[in-house]
């Protein structure tokens, strides 16, 4: 299969703007995202999809590939869709799936991708998967930038939620999150940007609630790796730090 990964950046983030440029261990955080990415063999190429020059140009600097997309989209997956239609007309070819990584991921592991991926190649009926991972702490649990999600027993995804569930109340229910490492079939990327966008994903902010409100599945699917996105400069501090431990080890 020809499979693509976009990485949408932009610097307006409302919660930290000017990230995807920040630096971390010395080298702007969109430059790891895209070498992390790039290096899995799964893939046939890595692609930035942004509406800022200046990411643009860094990532050519590094002798990268990016694109420029509208600044009006508000969610990530229509970015990664208009820049889906840019690439499969310059290139002339037909991509099957595309993988869309978050460019706040700096913690990706390139056997995240294949991860994720892998599901979609074993089954056909399955349009679009998300990584799921352990949240650590009630800290976490409670951070309105993690995305928790609850599943149902065949790990599809009932709801996504900056809010705290599912309750911790009753018993003891595992609190997972949402790992931004994203893979769409290309047919249905391009039905999700068709879509009438949803109250709830309007209200969270979270793209994977239009797919649900509109009676899609999502295949959660978990990932044996520990990563944190990068919301906050105090985020930034603290992937900084775990990258760091990471290489002393190695």
């Amino acid at each position: 299969m020809n499979i693509l990964a976009l990485i949408p950046a932009r610097m307006g983030s409302s919660r930290f703007p000017g990230k995807p440029l920040e630096k971390i261990l010395g080298k702007p955080m969109i430059g790891h995202v895209y070498e992390r990415v790039s290096k899995c063999d799964l893939l046939i190429k890595t692609v930035v999809a942004t509406c800022d020059q200046e990411i643009l140009e860094y990532i050519e600097s590094i002798g990268g590939e990016a694109v420029m997309t509208s600044s009006h989209h508000d969610r990530a997956s229509d970015r990664c869709a208009e820049a889906l239609g840019y690439l499969e007309k310059k290139n002339r070819i037909k991509y099957d799936i595309i993988v869309m990584v978050q460019g706040d991921e700096p913690m990706t592991h390139p056997n995240m991708i294949i991860e994720a991926v892998t599901p979609m190649l074993d089954d056909p009926g399955i349009l679009v998967t998300n990584l799921l991972g352990n949240i650590e702490n009630i800290e976490e649990f409670e951070d309105r930038n993690c995305i928790k999600v609850v599943c149902d027993l065949n790990s599809d995804a009932l709801c996504f939620s900056r809010e705290p569930i599912p309750t911790r109340k009753y018993g003891k229910v595992e609190m997972k999150k949402q790992v931004c490492i994203i893979p769409f079939r290309r047919e249905f990327l391009l039905r999700y940007i068709s879509l009438e966008p949803t109250p709830l994903e309007i209200a969270e902010s979270i793209d994977m609630m239009r797919v649900l409100e509109h009676g899609q599945k999502v295949r959660m699917i978990p990932t044996s790796y520990n990563t944190f996105a990068v919301d906050t400069a105090e985020d930034l501090k603290r992937v900084e730090e775990l990258m760091q431990i990471i290489i002393d080890k190695q």
